[in-house]
């Protein structure tokens, strides 16, 4: 199928083949007949891409911190490589579609397949969409019409935040599409709604249709012109739609409002606010968040947990659904707002001059007939007969940063990814042969040896017991499991295996080069070890954090630690105590620090923290053996204290990526043994539960 996709490094704008999504649990997939081009935030998008870096930079101020940070503290050539990396990853296009469903996920009673529906997905052939973001189109509503569902509700819930009544009036600054859309539902509510632009199109739009309009590009004065409309009382609330960098839209909204009036940002524009304009009126100013309430909420969108309506009467969903109400009783009118429709083969006519367009709507059409095919060839290569032919499950940022990078000289036969956008992009710009929505091609190949599994880590104990009974070799980034009862089924299918199959989990740090000058050096004897890693904040919302996706971060990067011990002692995890900042901290804390005692008598600490300072080294390790000390500073240093001819080691930073993608394929190609014996993986794993149920139990827990 193909897609809309906008390049931020190039600033291209592509028409991409890429692979059909699969439909997913709590999902709909759906054949889109037309989508809508937002020409406001598409803009932005657009001409973004084509800046060069230093007015990328100017445009974005607070990334621009963000990456001063970074090379303060990681480096400057990996930062750059981060950056290039991040302006690399193609960027969907497109967020107001309308299609017919083809198939329905697992948990959906309510749409069936052959409905006509609307939806935020992307300029795309197919999509793939959570239920709350689909609601189904009334007869009557025409695709084109149906296509400004989701742009419409936007305006609407600029307006429920602003809460006018009967008889007041509003002034729309700037009419966009989303600012007459604004202007139209404000007016059905029974509002006087004054209209301000400086394009004469716009404005005649807007009059035509009953709303009183002001251009300053002719001279009018749009504080004086709201004051004498309102006889001196001035606007009961503004709404904000335009896009502008001036700090002048938002004075000019503040000086024609009346006192105790009230503000409503759904664009963007300079907030530089003067304190004396707002506080002499006692106004208030809100910011419109998208489509209504549910939108960024993972509970909501992508799980599709709903908001109780008497509590929550209006969520973007329901928004959706009234302004197809409106379209269908004809109240809402948008006609006369659409400039063209345009063929998707033809997007160009759209893209080629956005900049300079002065077309109100723009509707994409797309063709009956659409590749379902979830895989797509992009480069032909030959795997038959070779050994150590790999396929990748996961296109994100470690596939992109850290696996891919590593695995330059290897033949990689697939990659899989969820929507199949992020996993085209890697395929072609490293060579690989096939991108895929579905990764059940991988394991049904013959000429795949290895399957790699870098997806969320809710996945990985299920992808990898698949892998494992297809014949596969696998290697799978930490964690192994989430829970007990995955890792008794990962046990259960490798005991069952033949000893010529493997399972590797992306524990990288032993087999850095520091790693194994410890080993070499430490020898066999008992040792302390502590261990402290400087992670960093991660939002409390991120996935990471969900015990059921993310597993929280002890169980996801706390185990890297335990595993490097583990490597260094030469001896198992046999008791853990773990202790967690706060007065009742849950087993998704970020904050702890794990007492680690082996059957040979070693100890390790790990001070597992996420409230440190970016300054500080992100991971620090102490060995204290016969009297001896050495010191491992991220990675890049290593110091030694009373050992005989070694006193330092110092290389570029290096935690054992390409050495032990290296050491496994080896032993794939050669048919050694496992590079982590399976008895340490699984002692790891349980070691990582057993510390979450010590912090509830408050005690040692024995593995």
């Amino acid at each position: 199928m193909k897609q809309l996709i906008q390049n931020l490094k190039t600033g291209q704008t592509i028409l991409q083949e890429v692979p059909a999504p699969q439909v997913k649990r709590g999902c709909v997939l759906i054949r889109t007949r037309r989508s809508l081009v937002s020409l406001g935030t598409e803009r932005m998008l657009v001409e973004f891409g084509k800046a060069n870096l230093l007015e990328k930079a100017r445009q974005q101020p607070d990334k621009v911190k963000m990456v001063l940070d970074k090379i303060q503290s990681d480096g400057l050539m990996p930062t750059l490589e981060a950056v290039f990396n991040k302006l690399e990853q193609p960027l969907p296009l497109g967020y107001c579609n309308v299609g017919e469903v083809v198939a329905v996920g697992e948990g959906i009673p309510d749409i069936r397949v052959g409905d006509r529906v609307a939806s935020n997905g992307p300029h795309a052939e197919l999509v793939c969409v959570p239920r709350n973001l689909v609601t189904k189109v009334p007869t009557g509503v025409s695709d084109e019409e149906a296509a400004f569902t989701v742009i419409g509700s936007i305006g609407l819930q600029g307006i429920r935040l602003l809460n006018p009544t009967l008889g007041e009036t509003v002034v729309v600054v700037g009419l966009g599409l989303i600012g007459l859309l604004t202007a139209e539902l404000l007016r059905l509510n029974g509002c006087q709604v004054i209209g301000i632009d400086l394009d004469e199109q716009k404005l005649k739009l807007a009059a035509a249709r009953g709303i009183t309009t002001c251009n300053p590009a002719r001279g009018d004065d749009p504080v004086k012109f709201v004051e004498d409309f309102t006889q001196g009382t001035g606007a009961d609330g503004v709404i904000i739609t335009a896009s502008a960098k001036t700090n002048d839209i938002i004075s000019q909204a503040a000086r024609m409002s009346r006192k105790r009036g009230c503000i409503v940002l759904i664009g963007v524009v300079g907030l530089d606010i003067s304190r004396a304009e707002f506080y002499e009126k006692e106004l208030t100013f809100q910011v419109s968040c998208s489509y209504g309430p549910g939108r960024y909420d993972d509970d909501y969108e992508q799980k599709g947990h709903d908001y109780p309506l008497p509590y929550v009467r209006w969520t973007e969903n329901r928004n959706f659904q009234t302004i197809l109400q409106l379209l269908s009783s004809g109240l809402l009118d948008v006609k006369p707002l659409i400039t063209e429709l345009v063929p998707l083969e033809e997007y160009d006519r759209i893209y080629g001059n956005i900049g300079t367009s002065h077309a109100i709507a723009s509707i994409l059409e797309y063709p009956e007939q659409t590749d379902l095919s979830s895989l797509v060839r992009y480069h032909d290569t030959s795997f038959t007969g070779k050994r150590g032919t790999v396929g990748i499950v996961g296109a994100g940022n470690f596939t992109k940063m850290t696996m891919l990078p590593a695995l330059r000289e290897t033949s990689i036969k697939y990659i899989a990814s969820a929507n199949g956008l992020s996993g085209t992009a890697l395929a072609q710009k490293y060579g690989i042969a096939h991108s895929t929505t579905d990764y059940h091609e991988l394991l049904r190949d013959p000429d795949v040896d290895l399957v790699l599994v870098t997806t969320r880590h809710n996945q990985h104990a299920r992808m990898a017991v698949e892998a494992l009974r297809a014949g596969k070799h696998v290697f799978v980034e930490k964690p192994l499991a989430l829970y007990p009862e995955e890792l008794d089924e990962i046990i259960a299918t490798y005991v069952e295996l033949p000893e010529s199959r493997s399972l590797t989990v992306g524990f990288n740090r032993r087999f850095s080069p520091h790693a194994q000058k410890m080993k070499a050096l430490l020898g066999s004897a008992p040792m302390n070890v502590v261990a402290t890693m400087n992670a960093g904040f991660i939002p409390a919302n991120s996935w990471v954090h969900d015990r059921a996706v993310g597993g929280g971060r002890i169980l996801g990067e706390a185990c890297h630690f335990i595993d490097l011990i583990t490597y260094l002692t030469g001896s198992r995890v046999e008791a853990v105590c773990m202790n967690a900042m706060g007065t009742h901290p849950s087993e998704t804390t970020d904050s702890a620090s794990m007492l680690l005692k082996y059957q040979n008598g070693s100890t390790g600490v790990i001070n597992y923290f996420a409230n440190g300072s970016k300054a500080y080294s992100k991971e620090r390790m102490e060995v204290y053996s016969q009297e001896r000390t050495l010191v491992l500073d991220n990675f890049r240093t290593l110091t030694g204290y009373g050992f005989k001819g070694f006193s330092k080691m110092n290389t570029r930073q290096d935690k054992g990526h390409r050495e032990q993608f290296r050491r496994l394929l080896d032993r794939i190609r050669t048919g050694g043994s496992s590079l982590i014996s399976f008895d340490e993986l699984v002692n790891t794993t349980q070691a990582t539960f057993a510390a979450l149920e010590s912090l509830k139990r408050g005690e040692w827990v024995k593995v």
